[in-house]
């Protein structure tokens, strides 16, 4: 190898890796210190749903973890991320390939180029294994392989995210589930009272104790009640298929399959889930949030790849093998053949192209800051929502426990008062009709309460 290329080379072996962009430093965000708002009992593990002490729930939440389209789509994603930068740290490497030819040829004996004596037929056989590799001299491969790192951290945060809001959704599904439960259980016991009492009325009627019309009212308020209960029953349904959607069941099981769920062991509340003083700054590591940084991250990258364009490339190439025209002469010593050649592109006119990709990378870049910014501004945002939310859905659940308790009271006076004869049947269906109304309340307050807890660990992160 002739010594003046061998220096060269060297030297653009040294000078690679130089960059054309700074280092990406995380842009400055004003937190507050602590949170707002002041709680106990927070999930370390992950799996944050145990805080609901509901076997069945967790059953179901290994089930949509294992089999949820969303969450699988959100792997695969991860694995294309993960050979594609395989790909890119490839281009740190020479790649090297083998080549085998034979060519037979025929040259004319007519122009007089063809040697006396020569042969106007010949075969050529060739071997060589031939290598290239480009010099990294302005980093354009450097960054190229982290904006693809990045992107693989980013596709890893997405598919954390996807899993932390799949859980979320299920138990927040699963607890719908039980409160429409509730409710139609609730509806059922009150329209089964109604019509033992619509019964009782329709001896009076036939025995002259009371009129027709007061009968026909007492017998169309057992008909709003009975049209409460199809409504209730429509949403059941509707909720138990969107679950079981979720948990990844086949389209037979969606159709034909119910979901199971716990007794209801009573209506208890949830403590707050948030620890007292816990640092802003751990909101920072929200998946949604970290997703978002690795994309600003890959997009600061790929504007040092695209001003790299300005700059020459070099590449080298070079082979080594045999040549001959026989085939048993191919691997002799004089069949030997090699060649080393460094090569420089650089760009001069190209009509704005570069300018103009240049431009489309910062603009990119961009963007990936405001969405950065605009990722932290609604995480806080949710997690302000969700604290609140809990506590006033505790309020809610206190309060409707309260007017239930008043109203049942109530009813019980009611019906003493109609069996006294200081009441009339229509002041009990009255009481009735409102206990109702608060139980169905305080079922859809405790229900709201334990998917606050849902919507504060997934603003958390998990």
């Amino acid at each position: 190898m002739p010594r003046g290329i061998a220096v060269s080379a060297a030297f653009l072996l040294a000078a690679q890796g130089c960059a054309v962009q700074p280092d990406y430093k995380r842009p400055a965000v004003e937190l507050p210190v602590a949170w707002k708002e002041s709680a106990q009992n927070p999930a370390r593990d992950g799996n944050w749903w145990r805080i609901y002490a509901d076997p069945a729930l967790e059953k179901l939440l290994e089930e949509a973890l294992a089999r949820n389209s969303d969450l699988q789509l959100a792997a695969a994603r991860v694995d294309e991320a993960r050979a594609l930068l395989a790909q890119a740290d490839a281009a740190f490497s020479p790649s090297v390939d083998a080549t085998f030819g034979r060519d037979r040829s025929l040259s004319s004996a007519a122009t007089g180029l063809l040697p006396p004596g020569a042969a106007r037929e010949r075969n050529n056989y060739r071997g060589a294994l031939n290598v290239a590799y480009e010099v990294d001299l302005w980093g354009r491969l450097r960054t190229t392989a982290q904006a693809a790192r990045a992107d693989l951290l980013a596709s890893e945060a997405a598919r954390e995210t996807v899993r932390i809001t799949l859980a979320a959704d299920v138990a927040k599904g699963y607890f719908a589930l039980r409160a429409l439960d509730s409710q139609v259980e609730a509806t059922r016991r009150t329209l089964a009272l109604r019509g033992e009492g619509l019964k009782l009325q329709r001896k009076r009627l036939d025995g002259g104790v009371i009129s027709e019309y007061d009968y026909r009212q007492l017998e169309a308020e057992a008909a709003a009640a009975r049209a409460q209960l199809p409504p209730l029953e429509r949403d059941r349904e509707i909720q138990e298929a969107a679950l079981a959607v979720l948990l990844g069941r086949s389209p037979k099981a969606i159709m034909d399959g119910s979901v199971y769920r716990s007794e209801e062991p009573g209506a208890q509340l949830l403590p707050a889930a948030v620890p007292s003083g816990l640092p802003s700054e751990l909101l920072l590591r929200r998946p949604d949030l970290a997703e978002a940084e690795q994309r600003l991250i890959a997009a600061n990258a790929r504007v040092a790849v695209a001003r790299s364009a300005y700059f020459p490339s070099v590449q080298l190439t070079g082979f080594l093998g045999s040549e001959a025209q026989a085939l048993g002469s191919l691997f002799s010593g004089p069949a030997g053949i090699w060649q080393f050649a460094a090569a420089v592109a650089a760009p001069i006119f190209a009509g704005g192209r570069l300018e103009a990709q240049v431009g489309a990378a910062e603009a990119r870049e961009k963007q990936a800051l405001a969405g950065y910014q605009g990722a932290i501004q609604n995480a806080f945002r949710e997690v302000r929502v969700a604290l609140a939310a809990q506590s006033r859905a505790r309020e809610s659940f206190e309060a409707e426990g309260a007017r239930a308790a008043a109203l049942g009271s109530a009813l019980r006076l009611a019906r003493l008062r109609y069996d006294n004869g200081l009441a009339s049947q229509l002041d009990v269906i009255d009481a009735e009709r409102s206990l109702l109304a608060a139980e169905i309340a305080r079922h859809e307050a405790l229900r709201a309460q334990r998917a606050a807890v849902a919507d504060l660990y997934k603003a958390l992160g998990g």
